[in-house]
């Protein structure tokens, strides 16, 4: 039986590092020597495509070389359930994590690489008074602790540097990158990421994003109307809008999803000729760009002739014109005396409108109307703690309608969630179009600028506008999908780290006989195994009583636990049978299936052993212990 340390791979997050060695390894074998990268020889096999680095194009900033190397660090952290906080945990596949949402993103990577369908993230726009997360490379789960009051600590919250600091933009991009670099890897191939900014680090967000996306996979810069009514106290202009950048997994493979045609478009077709082929609107059958068979002139059913117009051509050849006439796909004004115009039939367009990157208020929402949602689903006691930058959900929702499918399980993050309106349109737009997308909230503990008796953070604040959603949702008339959320804060990992007391060493021996922190439950540990071990923490969990033990299974049966703190001698075979039984009847293979238990639980080693001699009889071969 296998025994996990901190220090073992399953004990942390997904390594990039050895990640990207693989792949390399994969593409150019030869550059692997003696387990390390040959540089001289990738620079023989890239030739001149290597860059020398010591000019290049891009954007670079203090701290930089340090923001990659934060993002390519494992963390040795963990999710800690907490159900009681829940709505609909046993069913609901929705998530709202509290937490530094670096973290949070690296212990995501191995049960969600590849997987999420659309992020959407509204950050600090950085206009000198918004909340930073700040990274210590060392202890950053620590760390966040301090800075979130959690713990006893002389810290002050770290705030983005006012306009007088020479370190202003750094901060931001320092803080922006890591996490940018992280989500990357949780995109699905068909996957797309949608940013919400101002004009304040526009223009550096592109650049980073073009970086780590790839700037051949830039899709849009959509403009969002944000205000019904211009600011007359600006000192220069009114800012009437924000921006959402769009970038593609792979631009080349990603498309959005049409948007519905309106009423009012389809209005615009009309029969006035009682084709048979049924409403139709005329268009233009000119252009300015030159085409050398788009000169000639036609002759119209009186006798009128046209041509295309001084610094105009004709979209078709003569030839293709000629066969649009006797199809009668001209339409040459009720007299038959008019500019000749192409029949374009509405039985003959695509289904739905393509998206157009300027989104008014009127269709989208503004700054007042997510205000006023806010404050219908959460009630304040203090005017200080209502946000004045949350976004309406009706523009989230648009871009569910534009990156997400209402036919598929599709997966949508947001890691700077603030008031779970991503969560809250989610929940929405299923509602609106029967979809059955999932989200993933993940907000830090950021205290409030006033305590309040019902919340003290920003986190709880999202929390309690989701519960009170998922409440008028259960509540309605219409039949209901889900609307709940499982919460899980971030922690510690539930694993001691050995850490000898040079003064004490035979206590520090006697308290690390168990290495499982003594104020940890068997939740807390089954939930940090299925994150390192890849598996989707919204999985359903069965138990079952075998031999006087809990014992807990996932759905598939892949996992299997047993995390009580004793099993004696006489216990070890009927529960091995147990299980063994239990496995037989579940659809996963025995190969594939992991067994765990506490190390400390069984009475000697000869129970551990019959144990895991009983279950290898039975075909059960990949046993552990914590």
């Amino acid at each position: 039986m296998n025994k996990i340390t901190a220090n073992d791979p399953e004990a942390r997050s997904a390594d990039l590092i050895a990640a990207n060695i693989e792949r390399l390894k994969s593409v150019f074998p030869e550059v692997l020597v003696d387990g390390r990268i040959n540089f001289d020889v990738l620079r023989q096999l890239l030739g001149d495509d290597l860059d020398d680095g010591d000019e290049k194009y891009g954007l670079n900033w203090h701290g930089k070389r340090l923001a990659r190397q934060v993002a390519l660090t494992p963390t040795s952290g963990t999710l800690r359930p907490c159900p009681e906080e829940s709505v609909d945990w046993d069913r609901t596949g929705n998530l709202m994590i509290e937490g530094d949402n670096l973290e949070v993103l690296k212990l995501l990577q191995k049960s969600y690489a590849g997987r999420v369908k659309l992020i959407y993230i509204d950050p600090p726009y950085n206009t000198g008074n918004e909340f930073i997360y700040p990274d210590d490379f060392k202890d950053n789960i620590s760390h966040y602790l301090e800075l979130t009051r959690q713990v006893d600590a002389n810290r002050r919250l770290l705030s983005s540097n006012t306009d007088t600091s020479g370190r202003f933009h750094t901060a931001w991009l320092s803080m922006m990158y890591p996490r940018l670099k992280v989500a990357w890897t949780l995109l699905s191939e068909d996957g797309c990421i949608f940013i919400s900014i101002d004009d304040n680090e526009v223009s550096r967000l592109r650049a980073i994003c073009d970086e780590i996306f790839g700037e051949e996979n830039f899709v849009a810069t959509v403009i969002w109307q944000k205000v019904y009514a211009p600011k007359n106290s600006a000192r220069h202009f009114s800012v009437d809008h924000d921006y959402i950048l769009a970038y593609a997994r792979h631009a080349d493979i990603w498309r959005p999803t049409l948007l519905p045609r309106s009423k009012e478009a389809d209005a615009r077709y009309r029969n006035v000729d009682n084709d048979p082929r049924g409403p139709w609107k005329a268009s233009d059958l000119t252009a300015r760009n030159f085409y050398s068979k788009g000169r000639y002139e036609v002759v119209g059913p009186t006798g009128k002739t046209f041509n295309s117009g001084v610094g105009r051509y004709w979209r078709q050849s003569y030839e293709s014109f000629t066969e649009m006439a006797q199809d009668n796909r001209i339409w040459w004004g009720p007299n038959g005396d008019a500019m000749p115009q192409q029949k374009r039939f509405l039985s003959e367009v695509q289904d739905g409108i393509v998206p157009q990157t300027i989104w008014f208020y009127k269709d989208v929402g503004h700054t007042q109307d997510a205000k006023k949602e806010l404050l219908r689903y959460v009630s304040f006691e203090h005017n200080e703690n209502v946000l004045n930058t949350v976004k309406p959900t009706r523009l989230i929702q648009k871009i569910l309608e534009v990156a997400t499918s209402d036919e598929a399980e599709d997966i949508v993050l947001d890691f700077f969630a603030g008031s779970a309106a991503t969560g809250h349109a989610v929940l929405k737009q299923n509602r609106v179009d029967g979809g059955q997308r999932r989200f993933i909230c993940v907000q830090m503990a950021e205290p409030l600028p006033e305590a309040e008796e019902s919340m003290r953070s920003l986190f709880e604040m999202g929390t309690a506008r989701l519960r009170n959603v998922s409440k008028e949702l259960a509540a309605s008339d219409d039949p209901v999908g889900d609307v709940g959320f499982r919460v899980f804060r971030l922690d510690t990992s539930n694993i001691r780290v050995w850490d000898p007391d040079p003064d004490d060493l035979e206590g520090t021996l006697l308290d690390s006989v168990d290495h499982i922190k003594p104020e940890r439950s068997s939740d807390d540990i089954l939930y940090e195994l299925l994150l390192k071990l890849g598996i989707e923490i919204t999985l359903p969990i069965e138990t079952r009583e075998i031999a006087g033990k809990s014992v807990r299974a996932t759905e598939d049966g892949t996992l299997i636990t047993c995390l009580d703190e004793s099993i004696t001698g006489q216990e070890v075979e009927p529960l091995a049978q147990g299980i063994a039984d239990w496995h037989a009847d579940s659809s996963s293979s025995s190969e594939s299936t992991l067994v765990f238990f506490r190390d400390s639980a069984f009475a000697g080693d000869v129970a551990k052993a019959n144990l895991i001699a009983i279950l290898e009889q039975r075909g059960i071969a990949n046993v552990r212990s914590l």
